[in-house]
C-alpha cells in the first residue's frame, strides 16, 4: 500500500487528537461512576439502608438542609434512619455531574412525596452535592439544598 500525504495527514490528526478522545472517554466514565453512586445513595435513602448510606458518605460529611440545619455524618444517618414520615416516592431529576479531578459537583432537584399521620407532603427543592474520590470510590462530602422560588 502506498501512503499519500492525505493518509499521513489523517494519521497525524488522529495521533494529535487521541489524548483528547481518551480524556473525554475518561470524563464520561467518571461521570457515569458518580451518577451510579448518586443513584445508589438515593435508593439507600429511600429504603433506609444504613450500611449503604454509611459506605457512600465521607467521615467529614457536611450536610445542610433547606431550612439551614447543618448535620455531620452521624446526625445525617440518624435522621434518615429515625424519620417518622414514610416516603411514597423520591426522585432526583435534572441531575448534572461535573467531575474535577478527585471531586465531583452534582446538582439536581429533590422531588418527593411522603406521608405522616395520614397527611401527604410534596417536596421540591434544589440540591447541590459535592462528592470526593476516597478509598477507590465516590463518597458524599457535602450537600446543600434550598427552597425553590414559587412558580411565576
Amino acid at each position: 500500500m502506498k501512503l499519500s500525504r492525505r493518509h499521513l495527514a489523517a494519521a497525524g490528526a488522529l495521533a494529535l487528537s487521541a489524548p483528547t478522545l481518551i480524556r473525554s472517554a475518561h470524563a464520561q466514565s467518571a461521570d457515569m461512576t458518580v451518577k451510579n453512586a448518586v443513584e445508589e445513595l438515593r435508593m439507600a435513602w429511600f429504603k433506609q439502608d444504613k450500611a449503604k448510606i454509611e459506605s457512600l458518605t465521607a467521615e467529614q460529611l457536611s450536610y445542610s438542609h433547606s431550612d439551614a440545619r447543618l448535620e455531620d455524618k452521624t446526625k445525617f444517618i440518624d435522621g434518615v434512619m429515625t424519620r417518622k414520615a414514610t416516603f411514597k416516592s423520591l426522585e432526583w431529576p435534572e441531575l448534572t455531574v461535573q467531575v474535577v479531578g478527585n471531586n465531583a459537583v452534582v446538582r439536581h432537584l429533590w422531588v418527593s412525596e411522603s406521608e405522616l399521620d395520614g397527611k401527604v407532603t410534596n417536596t421540591k427543592i434544589g440540591v447541590m452535592q459535592v462528592w470526593q474520590k476516597q478509598d477507590g470510590g465516590w463518597k458524599l462530602l457535602a450537600r446543600a439544598s434550598w427552597r425553590l422560588p414559587p412558580p411565576a
